[in-house]
């Protein structure tokens, strides 16, 4: 006779555990989430803005690499290891198109004294992380992969 009650009570557990679960996947949010498919890659915007390919860069290894059991600060200094040559090819440019890029200036952002160096690597780091958070929030598929380099960089 009491057989019925503890079946009873493990169905309506496991019917809620199913409720909780699915829940979680309802909290996902795709509509977040970038489209890589129809994506032409970073150059067709860097001419007007020579940051693109770092942020471009960044979002397509951050996506990747989103689903790293690690914490999203240490993924994001992934991300950024991996867009190093993008981010010195910017760095580079930006060298070429100032006399006195050695120059410290105040960031608008934190009011303290920096460069223009400091400020791509700021960047960078804060856009791997956005895009880190991002990839997980909307159960974000990573972009396809070419030699093991996401497609588009």
């Amino acid at each position: 006779m009491i057989r019925k009650p503890v079946m009873a009570a493990l169905a309506l557990a496991t019917l809620a555990l199913a409720a909780c679960e699915n829940g979680h996947e309802a909290m996902s949010n795709p509509k977040i989430c970038a489209d890589f498919r129809n994506n032409a890659g970073p150059g067709a915007t860097a001419a007007s803005d020579p940051s693109t390919p770092v942020d471009e860069c960044a979002r397509r290894w951050a996506y990747s690499l989103a689903g790293s059991k690690d914490g999203a600060e240490i993924v994001a200094d992934a991300v950024v290891a991996a867009c190093a040559p993008v981010l010195s090819r910017w760095n580079q440019a930006s060298l070429g198109q100032t006399a006195n890029s050695g120059e410290q200036a105040l960031s608008l952002t934190t009011g303290q004294p920096t460069n223009p160096l400091a400020e791509h690597s700021s960047f960078a780091q804060g856009r791997a992380l956005f895009y880190v958070v991002q990839a997980r929030a909307g159960r974000c598929k990573p972009p396809p992969v070419t030699n093991g380099v996401p497609a588009g960089l």
